[in-house]
């Protein structure tokens, strides 16, 4: 077992885990508890009752944080036509078509956070599968970033929309801010958070939805959430 560091290990006698902290409580903790010198993402870990092998119990969207995610992120749009300039006016970072596509086979190009494409290059953006879908970056109608809205799918990347997707055990891992953020834009961030996923609850998952919430910095400790006082 990897020994903790010591700023860790101060910081996890400081969490009791027999405790549910109300959402406010928690986040201040996180803060105060944070151990790097950089500023830290927060992170809200979700465990979800569903059942990730059947296709009707897949979570999967995005939801647009009012307060952002504290970072800056890359836009890559494919487009053609009138669609680059859209794009160009609205914020993205990159822009292209046949271009991209071969800067990214050939070369490896990898330097964006998101993709967005309109549905008509998807055939072209197709041929990208096997090296954006393993990194998350394909283009998909369920994340909005296949449209032909590109100025409101941009927009909202640039305003802090975050992509959330179930893993194999059931859990959701999404950031809701950084260490630097006041504790009130931190719980509204993981506020709007919960109320998508619930609102995306698939009609198959029985039982318990939300089994445990946790929220932890980058280095710091997972402090468990009253998930009954998040949406209350």
């Amino acid at each position: 077992m990897p020994k903790l560091g010591k700023k860790l290990a101060d910081a996890l006698k400081q969490v009791d885990k027999t405790v549910l902290y109300e959402p406010v409580d928690a986040l201040d903790m996180v803060k105060k508890l944070a151990p790097a010198k950089f500023d830290e993402t927060v992170e809200a870990v979700v465990k979800l009752g569903v059942d990730p092998r059947h296709a009707d119990q897949q979570v999967r969207g995005a939801v647009v944080l009012p307060h952002g995610t504290g970072k800056t992120r890359t836009v890559l749009v494919f487009a053609k036509g009138d669609k680059v300039k859209e794009a160009e006016d609205a914020g993205a970072d990159f822009v292209g078509a046949e271009d991209m596509v071969e800067k990214i086979q050939k070369e490896g190009w990898l330097s964006f956070d998101v993709a967005i494409a309109t549905p008509d290059m998807m055939g072209l953006v197709g041929r990208l599968g096997k090296i954006l879908g393993p990194r998350g970056l394909m283009p998909n109608p369920k994340t909005g970033t296949v449209t032909f809205d590109v100025t409101r799918a941009v927009e909202e990347v640039k305003a802090g929309k975050i992509e959330y997707r179930v893993d194999k055990a059931g859990v959701i891992h999404a950031p809701i801010g950084k260490v630097s953020f006041p504790v009130e834009k931190l719980a509204e961030n993981l506020r709007i958070l919960v109320e998508q996923l619930i609102r995306v609850k698939p009609a198959a998952a029985k039982g318990q939805y939300i089994k445990g919430i946790f929220v932890s910095s980058t280095m710091g400790p997972g402090i468990k959430i009253n998930s009954q006082k998040i949406t209350a």
